[in-house]
């Protein structure tokens, strides 16, 4: 590719978006798409969009990210999470872009102790799952030059997730009641957006770490470690007790059985990051020091609205 690309975001609005926009900044052309402007449950509209951007990378950001709630909305799950990256997988192999594509921990089953590797049976155990693994096999089937992610337990400063839920709680309520049987790697949108821009330089330049062939395909892209939700819940107090306003609930640990939900979690869902970091030299940070990142940019944009 000669010159700067141009990059289109879409989900420009959600939590993995907005970091994506933080961090391809300087990159190259940016434009940036909300659900408004770029609808992945409209197909003809998404391709319009596409068309007209004319794109050298597609950053799909976009989601439907609910998990319970696609127990009772499989249609939507599908629309967005599998046909819509259809579209852009035919969009992008036509004008000869990267296709850039989130995917999740939640293709597996969690029946696995040890951390998942790409090459492993996935088994979905809930509709968010199974419409994400039909988005990452749509791709696959289209061809083209295309990088799919599989991240964990994503949250960031912004957004609607777990961290900012705990946080909220944590300065209502003296004590908080958390699972502690499922397992995985907490990830930052910040060290997800680092990432992306890491391996996609990279892949747009002929750098490929020590593999000297094709780089499209799965790759898992998860901060290392691992922890439970109650783990994650406490870590988030201890590390944030200055966000709490003096207060210091208590968490205690339940089992999943006692928090049942619409949709079935996989108990065991940590991921394997060896395959990006061999391929392309990228690796995120630890849980703990993201989260600690993530806990930073709170504070910056609370002083930002004092």
């Amino acid at each position: 590719m000669s010159g700067a690309p141009r990059v289109l975001i879409l989900g420009a609005a959600g939590q993995v978006g907005r970091e994506l926009q933080r961090s391809f900044a300087g990159m190259g052309e940016l434009v940036a798409l909300d659900r408004a402007k770029a609808n992945l449950a409209d197909p003809e509209q998404l391709r319009e969009v596409v068309r007209g951007v004319g794109p050298d990378v597609i950053l799909n950001a976009a989601a439907c990210t609910a998990v319970d709630r696609a127990e009772q909305e499989r249609e939507p799950a599908f629309a967005v999470n599998a046909e819509a990256p259809r579209v852009l997988a035919d969009e992008a192999r036509r004008l000869g872009a990267l296709l850039v594509h989130y995917s999740t921990d939640y293709v597996f089953d969690g029946s696995k102790a040890e951390p998942w590797v790409e090459g492993d049976a996935t088994g979905p155990l809930n509709v968010y799952g199974a419409s994400k693994l039909a988005g990452e096999q749509a791709i696959a089937d289209a061809g083209g030059r295309y990088l799919i992610f599989r991240t964990s337990w994503v949250y960031g400063p912004k957004g609607k997730n777990f961290l900012l839920t705990m946080l909220r709680l944590g300065r209502e309520r003296d004590r908080l009641r958390v699972v502690d049987d499922q397992f995985g790697a907490p990830t930052s949108s910040m060290e997800i957006a680092d990432a992306t821009r890491g391996t996609v330089e990279k892949a747009l330049s002929g750098e490929s770490g020590r593999w000297s062939g094709g780089w499209s395909g799965v790759y898992h892209m998860s901060c290392a470690g691992s922890t439970t939700w109650c783990g994650f819940a406490r870590a988030i107090f201890e590390r944030g007790a200055d966000l709490l306003g003096g207060r210091r609930p208590e968490v205690e640990a339940i089992a999943t059985a006692e928090y049942p939900t619409p949709a079935t979690r996989p108990v065991h869902s940590v991921l394997s990051n060896e395959a990006l970091y061999e391929r392309f030299g990228v690796r995120l940070a630890g849980w703990e020091a993201a989260l600690d990142g993530v806990l930073a940019a709170l504070r910056t944009l609370e002083q930002a609205d004092s």
